[in-house]
């Protein structure tokens, strides 16, 4: 197969010759495996902005390049950021000149998108790194290595430097970078530990939804435990072996227990929680992308979740 190529520098061709491994694969399949640090949607602005070309010749992102083709591409500087940098304060778990953990509390965005371009993670972010932040994603996603929802609490990793989001990013593909979260959700699970390992993908009926479906999909596997049990709920946790988009809320309403206070995939609102469901990124455990040393941070329950526990505790 075609080798990875892992050290790429901005504006500079890089080329490399199609073996039969990847002959009449679609040349943005051949790109995001070669190029296995940047995404699928990246490459495929490569494509369109004509920064990749095969024999000398510019290709659509759909082109279907033979054994011995020679594909050219360049991989340009990050734009400058337009994002306003905001004066946000920021609860860091930690820090170095690699990354930082961040403690994101509900109701916070973490990227700037139409309808949010300010009060946003990145935001305050950019106020506190400056221009330390990795580019890999881009001018509205710096430094960002994966998301948590809005309304969803907790730890998030931030790259400062190329070579940590990488890093980090391959940790995550190869499930070897800890996610642990914590949720009340609606009901009693029959099992005290299990897991759902089941697809998930937009929703046909609802293209602002996820669900689990075979179309056009991807696996999710999501284990869970039950540490307490109270009259209509249970407080559990979850362990992400993928990290798809809702994944925890779509596998636990899937499984006829939803989150409690998610008012998109449950029943609607819990009187005792506002704002929000009742989730939170509680850890991480990664290697550390330059010592190699073995971290885990964890995060304390926000004062909602500690004082709805506490309220069914009562009852």
């Amino acid at each position: 197969m075609t080798e990875k190529i892992n050290s790429i520098e901005y504006n500079e061709p890089v080329s490399f010759k199609v073996d039969e491994g990847f002959s009449q694969e679609r040349v943005d399949k051949i790109l995001s495996c070669v190029l296995e640090e940047y995404s699928r949607s990246f490459v495929q602005n490569l494509l369109t902005e004509g920064l990749v070309t095969c024999n000398g010749k510019n290709i659509a992102k759909n082109f279907r390049p033979k054994a011995g083709d020679e594909i050219e591409f360049s991989v340009p500087e990050p734009e400058h950021l337009k994002i306003e940098k905001e004066n946000i304060p920021l609860d860091i778990m930690y820090e170095d000149d690699s990354l930082l953990v961040v403690n994101k509390p509900r109701g916070m965005v973490v990227h700037p998108a139409p309808g949010n371009y300010s009060g946003t993670l990145v935001n305050a972010l950019l106020w506190h790194c400056g221009d330390s932040l990795s580019g890999i994603n881009g001018i509205i996603r710096p430094g960002i290595v994966h998301r948590i929802d809005k309304d969803t609490s907790g730890l998030l990793l931030v790259a400062k430097t190329d070579r940590a989001h990488i890093s980090l990013s391959g940790q995550i593909r190869e499930h070897s970078l800890d996610r642990e979260y914590r949720a009340v959700i609606h009901g009693r699970l029959r099992e005290s530990k299990g897991t759902v390992d089941a697809p998930i993908g937009r929703s046909a009926a609802d293209r602002k939804k996820m669900c689990v479906t075979e179309k056009n999909s991807k696996n999710a596997v999501t284990h869970y435990e039950v540490f307490e049990e109270f009259d209509g709920f249970s407080y559990i946790g979850c362990r992400l072996e993928t990290g798809r988009t809702h994944q925890i809320r779509v596998h636990m309403a899937y499984i006829g227990h939803p989150v409690a206070g998610d008012t998109v995939y449950g029943p609607g609102g819990t009187p005792a929680i506002s704002g929000g469901q009742c989730l939170h990124a509680a850890v991480l455990g990664f290697t550390h992308p330059v010592t190699g040393e073995r971290i885990r941070i964890e995060a304390p329950l926000p004062d909602y979740f500690s004082n709805f526990l506490s309220s069914l505790r009562r009852q």
